[in-house]
C-alpha cells in the first residue's frame, strides 16, 4: 500500500504537484499492523500538512504506531498527550507558538474514535465554541483497537466487537460526528478516506489555509477489529464510500459539497469482506441498508445533490 500512485487532481480540480507527492514525513519503520489504515492516513495526512507542522496525539492506536520515546516516525515534532485532552493540549501549543511570534506552523490534534467521539469529546466541543487556530483529525477505526477492539460510539449498528459480541452486536447508530461538529459553526469541516489519497490530500492542504477550527474525519480500516484480510484495505474503504456508508463531503464556510457521489454499489458488497458483519441476518442487513440510504439522502439533501439509490 505504501505505493499508492497519486493522480493528477484532487478536492475541487487542485493539483496535486510532484513535490506533494514525494513528499514523504513518514518513516518506513513505523509500528503499525500490516494492512493498518491509520499508518496511510497519517502519510497521506502528512503529504498536506507539510513539513511545518506540529502534532498533538493522545492515547491512542498513534501512541504505538509513532514509536517509543526517544525515536519517532514522524519527522515533525509530536506532543503525546493524555486520552481526553488531544485538544486543549494543541489549543496552548498554537497559544505558545503564538506568544513566540512562529506563524507559519500548523498545529494539528491526531486522535481515533475513542479520543474524539467519546473520552476527548467535550475538550473537542470547547476547542471548536473557542474557534482555537488548529486542524483536528479523526482517524476513525470504528472502536478502541488499541485497547482490545472494545465498542465506541463510532461503531456502526450491528458491529461486532469484544464488548458487543456476536450474540448481542452494537443496537445504536454510529453517532453523526461531522454534523455535530458543524454545528459549532466552524469554518471548515470534511470527511476523507485513505481509498481517495488526492481527495484526502487536497483537504488538507484546503484547511491549512482557513484560519480557526478545522476538524477532518478520516475513515481509517483496522483490519483485526473489522476481520477483514490487510490487503483488502483499500478495497474495503473504496466501497464504504461508493455504497453510502462513508460520503465524502466538505464543509466550507458553511457550505456543504459533496466530493464524490457514491456509485450506488449494494450495501453487501462492503459487509461481506468483514468478518464483524458475518453474523448478519437477511433482515438486519435491510434495516442497516436503510439507515445508510435515510443518512445519505441528508448528507446530498444539504450538498444540494440529486438523490441517488444505495
Amino acid at each position: 500500500m505504501g505505493g499508492t500512485r497519486l493522480g493528477a487532481l484532487g478536492s475541487r480540480g487542485i493539483p496535486l504537484d510532484d513535490e506533494t507527492t514525494a513528499l514523504e514525513l513518514l518513516e518506513p519503520g513505523h509500528a503499525a499492523c500490516p494492512g493498518c489504515g491509520a499508518a496511510l492516513a497519517m502519510r497521506y495526512a502528512l503529504k498536506g500538512l507539510g513539513p511545518r507542522t506540529f502534532l498533538v496525539i493522545p492515547a491512542s492506536c498513534w501512541s504505538v504506531i509513532a514509536g517509543a520515546w526517544p525515536n519517532s516516525s514522524v519527522r515533525v515534532p509530536v506532543l503525546h498527550v493524555p486520552f481526553e485532552t488531544a485538544a486543549a493540549a494543541a489549543s496552548g501549543v498554537r497559544a505558545a507558538l503564538d506568544a513566540r511570534g512562529v506563524e507559519d506552523v500548523v498545529v494539528a490534534a491526531w486522535a481515533g474514535d475513542g479520543g474524539t467521539f467519546d473520552i476527548g469529546f467535550q475538550a473537542l466541543s470547547a476547542a471548536a465554541e473557542r474557534n482555537e487556530d488548529i486542524i483536528f483529525f479523526c482517524y476513525d477505526n470504528e472502536g478502541y483497537m488499541n485497547t482490545g477492539i472494545q465498542r465506541s460510539s463510532a461503531t456502526p449498528r450491528g458491529a461486532w466487537t469484544t464488548t458487543t459480541p456476536t450474540q448481542a452486536p452494537k443496537a445504536e447508530p454510529k453517532k453523526p460526528i461531522l454534523e455535530i461538529m458543524t454545528a459549532h459553526g466552524i469554518p471548515y469541516a470534511a470527511t476523507a478516506t485513505v481509498a481517495y489519497p488526492e481527495d484526502l490530500i487536497a483537504k488538507v492542504r484546503r484547511a491549512r489555509r482557513v484560519k480557526g477550527f478545522r476538524f477532518i474525519h478520516i475513515l481509517a480500516p483496522c483490519p483485526p477489529g473489522w476481520k477483514h484480510d490487510p490487503s483488502q484495505t483499500l478495497r474495503v474503504t473504496r466501497l464504504a464510500v461508493e455504497t453510502g456508508v462513508f460520503p465524502l463531503v466538505e464543509v466550507d464556510g458553511g457550505s456543504w459539497r459533496m466530493t464524490r457521489v457514491p456509485a450506488g454499489l449494494p450495501l453487501r458488497e462492503y459487509l461481506k469482506l468483514q468478518g464483524r458483519f458475518a453474523h448478519l441476518m437477511e433482515h438486519e442487513v435491510w434495516e442497516l441498508k436503510e439507515a445508510v440510504e435515510a443518512r445519505l439522502r441528508a448528507v446530498q439533501a444539504r450538498a444540494g445533490v440529486q438523490d441517488n439509490k444505495t
